[in-house]
């Protein structure tokens, strides 16, 4: 049976939204996470590192639900991945809901890691279910498929605003809504028919599929999970990481006769982890960075106008192919080169009116990233199946939990010490945070107590010495912006050397599985 035969036996329609009420509860509960973090860290006195570390875990979560579902959706079908993800999303619920006292921290981080888990598994699914029931028109409706989330950041977004802001209702309360989405889309996909990717009706066995991510794009993933495991290992078992990377590296190896895999897909893999970093991470941490540089109501009104652009503007990715001839890579460095831009101007902002202009261009750069490159893979490796492309969303997750987001936690505590230590070292020692931050291997350092930051916000009447606290505290937030804006930078650069490289093959297009060369 051909492929449009499979397809035209489902309700592609049905599937594609039920696949965006999925990601859109997923964004629901990103959205509303982001907005408490400061709940969180004043309850129970978390450093920015912790809540960074909480927040990564979210995106560790993902990545393993998107690798593990990958590798065994074409095998097992989508509706059992489906129905694993519900009963998850509401397991995640109970413990998080459950927190208290010393294991506040660890019921935290591991409620957010299930919830995360969920998440990836129907990214595992509506990824390449929406790659096969649309394969002429991948980006478009790929980009249809993540409008959703920015969909649930908006929702996410306004929730916190009113519940929050407004009228001061718990954060467990707040959190519990984005279990409405998750039962619309259980009934969504309740008796649906699936169809099966172009690599599974061909009958490609595994080591086949992962022939093109190979020993190259393996090594990718292993580190990534080196440094998961180095993250919740005691320093005394760090070789367990190293050891558990080895031993995946030489299975993949095994399982595909030792394949180095295609040089393209592993840029594409090192790409994608520098969008996971630039997107997941800044988006995790731009709530609680808008809400210090103006106030905590701005800062959530602006994350969900930069939500709301990027909901919009993921519906015009076909327009600007077909009309305005932009193909998926020159539109990715475009959108470099503006997340660049925009991360610069946000950290000059000083008022409101300047950072909705600064993060409007910011959320014009980040709306295509990840669809498109998604598209991109599945464009250019359809002998992979849905493997290529959940390994792909993998790495972006896993490097938004490894490196994004506690990378930025990091980044504010270092940047803020330094500029309270730089004008006032009495004071810096008075404020400072007990609990030093790390991250990867550079150097420890001890931020800003967040519990005493709080309690100066509270009052009507802050002393210089506050004052000096705060401002310290906000142009820590302003120098990790600006660092932020290397990372688009740099994923400019890749893109204008693969536009160069397609230019020369005679220009980007979609290939089938008998065109792809062993």
């Amino acid at each position: 049976m051909s492929n449009e035969n499979n397809i035209s036996e489902v309700n592609a329609k049905r599937l594609l939204w039920a696949g965006f009420m999925a990601i859109l509860a997923a964004g629901v509960g990103f959205a509303i996470r982001g907005g408490i973090f400061d709940n969180w860290g004043a309850e129970y006195g978390f450093t920015g590192a912790q809540l960074g570390a909480i927040g990564g875990m979210g995106f560790s979560g993902l990545c393993f639900g998107i690798m593990i579902g990958g590798v065994v959706v074409d095998k097992i079908g989508y509706g059992k991945l489906v129905f694993v993800a519900f009963i998850l999303h509401f397991l995640s619920a109970v413990v998080t809901f459950t927190t208290a006292g010393d294991t506040a921290y660890l019921s935290l981080a591991w409620g957010m890691f299930i919830f995360a888990f969920a998440n990836g598994t129907l990214e595992a699914v509506a990824n390449p279910l929406v790659a096969t029931l649309f394969p002429h028109n991948r980006n478009h409706y790929l980009n249809i498929l993540h409008a959703s989330w920015p969909a649930g950041l908006v929702l996410g977004g306004i929730i916190g605003w009113v519940l929050d802001d407004k009228f001061n209702w718990k954060w467990q309360y707040q959190l519990s809504l984005y279990l409405v989405p998750t039962v619309i889309y259980g009934l969504m996909f309740i008796g649906q028919k699936y169809p099966k990717s172009e690599a599974a009706q061909k009958g490609l066995s595994l080591g086949e599929m992962f022939k093109e991510v190979g020993i190259l794009g393996g090594l990718v993933v292993c580190y990534l999970l080196v440094l998961f495991f180095q993250s919740i290992l005691p320093a005394d078992y760090s070789l367990v990481g190293w050891l558990i990377g080895a031993a995946l590296l030489i299975a993949i190896a095994v399982i595909t006769r030792f394949s180095i895999g295609h040089w393209l897909l592993f840029v594409l893999f090192i790409t994608h982890a520098l969008v996971g970093a630039v997107e997941l991470g800044t988006d995790g941490w731009i709530q609680n960075i808008m809400g210090n540089m103006l106030s905590s109501e701005e800062g959530k009104i602006l994350f969900i106008w930069t939500s709301a652009c990027m909901f919009g503007l993921r519906f015009c990715a076909n327009w600007m192919e077909k009309t305005l001839k932009i193909k998926p890579v020159m539109l990715l460095f475009i959108c470099a080169t503006l997340a660049c831009i925009g991360l610069n101007l946000v950290s000059e902002a000083t008022a409101f009116t300047g950072a909705i202009i600064a993060l409007t261009i910011y959320g014009f750069g980040k709306t295509f990233f990840w669809p498109t490159m998604l598209a991109v893979a599945s464009d250019r490796f359809p002998r992979s199946g849905a493997i290529a492309i959940s390994i792909m969303g993998g790495i972006g997750m896993m490097s938004s939990g490894l490196l994004g987001s506690p990378g930025l936690g990091y980044a504010k505590d270092r940047f803020s010490s330094e500029a309270l230590n730089e004008t006032n070292p009495a004071l810096y020692a008075e404020y400072k945070a007990e609990t030093p931050s790390k991250w990867l291997f550079l150097s420890e350092v001890n931020g800003l107590d967040l519990k005493k930051l709080d309690a100066i916000g509270k009052k009507e009447t802050p002393t210089d010495d506050e004052k000096a606290v705060q401002a310290a505290f906000i142009e820590g937030d302003r120098r990790t912006l600006k660092a932020d804006s290397f990372i688009p930078a740099a994923m400019a650069v890749i893109y204008l050397l693969l536009i160069v490289y397609f230019k020369s093959i005679g220009g980007y297009k979609p290939v089938a599985i008998e065109e792809q060369k062993e």
